[in-house]
């Protein structure tokens, strides 16, 4: 990352300013996508640009950015106590069927679980 958009990012508050630049420049940041991540982990106080950046990064190739997505649910499950952008993002990663499949998805996926046992704490998964 080169020293004008570390500066530039170094005022971000929230996430959103690091957001936006993925956003603007998805395909041409892909050689400092983890330095971004990790700059909107360490701002991102509540979990929403997480969430909604995981999402995003989903629309846009879910295999190609697999290790960001992961890491930004993750954060997003910690970050988000008052489960706000959980049910969006649980359904805008799994589907809006999640549920119906929700004991295959949680054996296969750690973040799946995590977010499912914190929607639905009284489940038997």
């Amino acid at each position: 990352m080169d020293e004008e958009l570390k500066k530039r990012l170094s005022k971000d508050s929230d996430g959103l300013l690091t957001y936006e630049y993925i956003a603007n420049h998805i395909g041409l940041c892909d050689d400092i996508m983890d330095d971004l991540i990790a700059n909107m982990i360490k701002v991102d106080a509540s979990g929403q640009f997480v969430a909604s950046a995981a999402r995003y990064l989903a629309a846009i190739d879910s295999s190609a950015y697999a290790p960001q997505i992961s890491s930004l649910i993750a954060a997003a499950i910690d970050k988000d106590r008052e489960h706000r952008y959980l049910p969006d993002l649980i359904a805008g990663i799994w589907g809006a069927d999640y549920a119906e499949k929700a004991e295959e998805l949680s054996k296969a996926d750690d973040n799946f679980r995590r977010i499912y046992k914190r929607l639905h704490p009284s489940s038997l998964i």
